[in-house]
């Protein structure tokens, strides 16, 4: 159950993707579970933060390809991925993995809670009500959260922040 769970998760982040990334769903999957199996001890509440939990570590996996990639290739080609659900947005924004990770960077430090949502919606592929349910918030407060935070990241992503 937990497999098909993560194979779900993975398969979500890889179609975010172009065709053509380095990694298989299984294979991130697999990366994924060794990221999860060293936080020996941790006690999950239920599926939804798990399903965050895993997006999470599926996204440090495909940061860290992304900057190995990067670095062989002295800075150049970085995967662009869209910026959207696919359901709330008229024309999908490109930008590449290191970027939007250093933008998720820049909003903990404004506001863990968005970085949250983000990383759960948006990679973990999460309704807003289970994300709700995992922060201990009202679904409300998660639609003015999610609003907020993909503000933000399109502010960073393609003003730099200006």
């Amino acid at each position: 159950m937990v497999y098909d769970t993560l194979k779900q998760i993975a398969r979500r982040q890889l179609s975010l993707r172009r065709r053509g990334s380095a990694l298989s769903t299984t294979e991130l999957v697999h990366e994924a579970y060794f990221k999860l199996a060293g936080a020996a001890g941790q006690d999950w509440q239920d599926r939804a933060q798990f399903c965050g939990i895993a997006a999470n570590a599926m996204r440090q996996v495909l940061v860290d390809q992304a900057r190995r990639r990067n670095a062989a290739k002295r800075g150049g080609g970085a995967e662009p991925i869209t910026l959207t659900t696919g359901h709330d947005a008229a024309e999908p924004s490109m930008v590449d993995v290191l970027a939007l990770d250093q933008a998720l960077d820049r909003l903990g430090e404004v506001n863990e809670r968005l970085r949250r949502v983000v990383e759960y919606i948006f990679f973990g592929g999460m309704t807003q009500e289970e994300v709700a349910e995992v922060l201990g918030v009202s679904t409300r407060t998660v639609e003015r959260d999610w609003l907020k935070a993909k503000l933000f990241l399109h502010r960073e992503l393609h003003t730099g922040g200006t």
